[in-house]
């Protein structure tokens, strides 16, 4: 198979991703102007991003009682001091901003019979969210001037200058390669999952925490560009219920379930509540032998046992069928929980790309919003909803101050055309058959068993030393260089080939990162044996920029909850 056909498209403002930060930013911007928007998609945007399957609560919400500046402190103490404060605070504006427009838009928002949103806990509300991501998608449809291009695999960006041009990529369905220029880029593509060896084995190996086809693409190309990225050294490791990785979450808060190990004594607060402690304590618990861990839901009522198998079969059918198929309920069984593999996802913890606070990125152009900006944990899905009308803001006006310069068409078609020849025959030295010694799913097996075994993963407890760290980054770039020889026979699996190395580069940077910081300020997170302490000296921010072939790192001071952050040094 090869390249069938090359297209150049022009558009203003060109979104990567269109989950929930791209297709909020996609209203955002026809409603605050008339600009051209193209969102490329990878899938498809009706069902795409971590909002594919819906959710059962808005967890970023300030609820009655509640301001903006305690959901800072509580996303601030639960990374321990490590978080972008300017970020945290202008997300937690909006949160409640972009739920009101989401319930016009047809969510379904739990009430009381006073007409006040259903609280779950200090900080969440309870919707039927199961068509979230399907309103969402149908609003940015009926969108003029808005071109959703469905099952595209966005590789590179076109960068000159450190100034973003667009991007190439291609059609997985019809062999056409794409270079789209564009005069802005908004990257909302997600995280990484998949970088470790998962808790399932073969043909299970998907049934993970986060989606398994966020493969940290976004991730890739702002390192491959020169974009300056933050806090990878801060892994996301869900605690979910065993075997069927359902959240957690759900019961704890629903039922008010503590963690409780096989002697039946509550752990939690022995170890500390932030998300890092909990994964943490049930590690430690394990190792000392008073394992397995769980949620104790022996002895609640009928209507909770009701009220959870409701939940979970809307959001996490396997836990329900798990309790269907043992006949008995959760008020008859505690629930067993586990650690997954660790994950770089800026949603939950502060992995990404490093932003100004209208989350430009270090490349002029260039924005982040959603699970690929840096800086801003527990955003969640609102979150991801108010950094996409953020960047979306930011960009209409740079480009209103911008429109007495030349046109985006006026950069060189000819030299363009050049250009996507020498990408589709990139693409092409991939589909052309060939003897190959690996297969690229076997390449991403014996990626995943480095990271776990080198780099911290569950085979380890979390934990690493920098011997097995320069160990893990030898074997990485080993299996770089093996990438050059596989072959795909389709488009369906020329996508896998991008996806494992959009994988290995960011495996790169996790490794260098976790290394980078000498002290272990997040147990589980970043477990580093050869500084087991945390240290104040650590106060500051990790970065890393990829320069002449090299990862250099950064190290910046805090930025406060009221500065206003520039990138001063581009």
């Amino acid at each position: 198979m090869k390249i069938e056909s090359k297209k150049i498209l022009h558009t203003d403002i060109l979104i990567i991703g269109g989950g929930t930060a791209g297709c909020y930013a996609a209203l955002t911007i026809r409603e605050r102007s008339d600009y051209s928007v193209i969102i490329a998609e990878k899938a498809n945007i009706k069902r795409s991003g971590c909002l594919a399957a819906g959710v059962n609560a808005i967890n970023a919400y300030i609820v009655k009682g509640r301001k903006p500046e305690d959901y800072v402190d509580y996303a601030k103490n639960d990374a321990d001091g490590i978080v972008r404060e300017d970020l945290l605070m202008t997300m937690s504006e909006g949160l409640n901003r972009v739920t009101e427009k989401m319930e016009k838009l047809g969510l379904v928002i739990l009430k009381d019979e006073n007409g006040e949103y259903v609280a779950r806990g200090n900080r969440n509300i309870k919707i039927n969210g199961e068509n979230m991501k399907p309103l969402l998608a149908a609003a940015v449809e009926k969108l003029p001037d808005v071109t959703v291009i469905n099952r595209i695999n966005i590789t590179d960006y076109i960068v000159e200058d450190n100034t973003i041009k667009g991007a190439y990529g291609f059609s997985i369905d019809d062999a056409t390669a794409y270079e789209i220029r564009a005069k802005k880029v908004l990257c909302a593509t997600g995280g990484a999952a998949g970088l470790y060896r998962p808790n399932n084995p073969g043909f299970s190996r998907h049934k993970m925490w986060y989606p398994p086809f966020n493969t940290g693409a976004g991730y890739a190309m702002g390192i491959k560009s020169g974009a300056e990225m933050t806090t990878f050294e801060m892994r996301f490791i869900a605690l979910r219920c065993k075997d069927t990785i359902a959240p957690t979450g759900t019961i704890a808060q629903g039922v008010g379930a503590k963690q409780i190990n096989s002697l039946g004594e509550v752990y939690e607060t022995k170890y500390g509540l932030t998300t890092s402690q909990r994964v943490y304590g049930t590690v430690m618990e394990n190792l000392q032998g008073r394992g397995p861990c769980y949620l104790r839901t022996e002895g609640i009522t009928p209507e909770q046992d009701e009220s959870l198998r409701k939940a979970y079969l809307n959001m996490a059918p396997s836990q329900t069928l798990k309790w269907v198929e043992a006949g008995k309920n959760p008020s008859e069984q505690n629930v067993e929980i586990e650690g997954t593999e660790p994950y770089i996802v800026g949603g939950h913890t502060a992995s990404g790309y490093w932003v100004n606070t209208e989350r430009e990125t270090t490349i002029h152009g260039l924005y982040a919003a959603g699970d690929v900006a840096g800086g801003c944990p527990q955003k969640y899905v609102t979150g991801a909803m108010v950094e996409g009308e953020i960047a979306a803001i930011d960009m209409v006006e740079k480009l209103d101050a911008e429109k007495n310069t030349a046109d985006i068409k006026a950069d060189g078609t000819e030299s363009g055309k050049t250009a996507l020849d020498k990408k589709a025959a990139e693409y092409d030295s991939y589909l052309t058959e060939k003897p190959q010694m690996f297969t690229t799913e076997a390449l991403e097996e014996a990626m995943q068993k480095v990271m776990d075994n080198y780099a911290g993963g569950i085979s380890t407890h979390y934990q690493f030393n920098g011997k097995q760290l320069a160990l893990a980054k030898e074997k990485i770039e080993q299996l770089i260089e093996l990438t050059d020889d596989l072959y795909a026979s389709d488009m369906h699996e020329l996508m896998f080939v991008y996806e494992l190395k959009e994988r290995l580069t960011v495996c790169l940077s996790v490794i260098a990162h976790l290394g980078a910081r000498k002290e272990t300020r997040w147990h589980s997170f970043a477990e580093n044996l050869d500084h087991p302490d945390k240290s104040d000296d650590w106060m500051k921010y990790v970065n890393s920029k990829y320069e002449n072939g090299k990862l250099h790192m950064i190290y910046r001071d805090l930025v406060g909850r009221e500065e206003h952050y520039e990138h001063n040094d581009r």
